[in-house]
């Protein structure tokens, strides 16, 4: 008798295995597992069997059972994967983009100031820096404080600076330049550190032929024992003959920045001759290692800044900066 069943398990796995909608998985399961079912009358049957053979016979019966009650566990779960997969081919909607085959396609391509940007990083990169990025929304620490711009210097008023209702009044605010990037490097990384940090940058000022509002920047870091500004201007004058040409010189002028000891503009040389300030530089100020936990009589280092924009329009000489930002398609064609 129970050779039987266990035949019948085998036979229902077949035609479940087989089974091609769920009627027929339900036909299977009523003829063996439900209340008149060929298994349940065999365990009814079980109790006509000696009790010596009955445990064995209702051991087996039940792995039969078991058996089946997978079996057709396995065909629902096989069915309804496909039911789904019908489902989703026949609601798949094509969104492709398609245009007659009479009209051109026109690729789009990266913004000037995005290839400057793409370009510098390959250039410092190259001469082994990492890139480093960090928030547009900073504090009067990271913006000013740990820069060691004083209260009363003038960038702290809301006359350049861009303040956000956020926190205690003029603490927190869009940052006015990407140094503040170098303050969160130094304070998380021990030295040597050797870093660009490029990144949009804010300030009040009103959009004109040489400015805008919102416009990007780009520093440099390097601390490391015995650093010199000799150091400083060999890496100006590289970075520029790898930007602009071997034809291109730089040269420093002495100025002032809060942040460095000494500091220096940078220029580059034209082909008339003549000189174009880019950017400012300087030795990093004791007291900026310091408030970033870097003892400066190990450390030293050098820091430089420029803007990406003036940069690019020195590049491709565009006579006003506004053209970068009045979406003319006409106008980014060219680059």
């Amino acid at each position: 008798m129970i050779e039987g069943y266990e035949q019948a398990a085998v036979g229902a796995e077949e035609r479940l295995a087989a089974a091609a909608d769920l009627d027929a998985v339900s036909g299977v399961e009523r003829e063996l597992l439900g209340r008149r079912s060929l298994f349940a009358d065999a365990k009814r049957r079980l109790a006509d069997l000696a009790p010596g053979d009955r445990a064995e016979a209702g051991r087996r019966l039940n792995e039969a059972r078991a058996r089946v009650e997978t079996a057709a566990a396995g065909a629902r779960e096989r069915l309804a994967a496909a039911d789904r997969d019908d489902r989703h081919a026949a609601e798949r909607l094509d969104l492709t983009e398609r245009l007659p085959h009479t009209v051109p396609l026109s690729r789009g391509r990266l913004h000037p100031v995005t290839q400057a940007r793409d370009r510098l990083e390959d250039v410092f990169v190259g001469m082994g820096y990492t890139v480093a990025e960090g928030p547009e929304v900073e504090t009067a620490w990271y913006n000013f404080e740990a820069l060691n711009i004083p209260d009363w210097h003038p960038a702290r008023g809301s006359f350049d600076t861009i303040f956000v209702n956020l926190g205690e009044p003029e603490e927190v605010m869009l940052r006015s330049h990407t140094s503040p990037v170098q303050i969160r490097v130094m304070e998380k990384r021990k030295p040597p550190v050797y870093i660009v940090a490029p990144g949009r940058t804010f300030r009040t000022d009103t959009a004109d032929a040489t400015h805008l509002p919102a416009f990007n920047q780009i520093e440099g870091l390097a601390v490391d024992r015995n650093i010199t500004m000799g150091d400083l201007a060999g890496t100006i004058d590289e970075f520029v003959r790898a930007f602009f040409g071997r034809e291109v010189k730089s040269r420093l002028r002495p100025s002032y920045f809060p942040f460095t000891e000494p500091s220096a503009e940078f220029d580059i040389s034209r082909p008339d001759g003549s000189w174009l300030e880019l950017g400012g530089c300087g030795m990093v100020h004791p007291n900026v290692l310091s408030n970033c936990g870097i003892d400066p009589e190990e450390w030293q280092g050098f820091a430089f800044g420029f803007g990406i924009d003036r940069l690019a329009v020195m590049r491709h000489e565009i006579d006003d900066i506004r053209e970068f930002v009045n979406s003319d398609t006409r106008f980014l064609r060219q680059f």
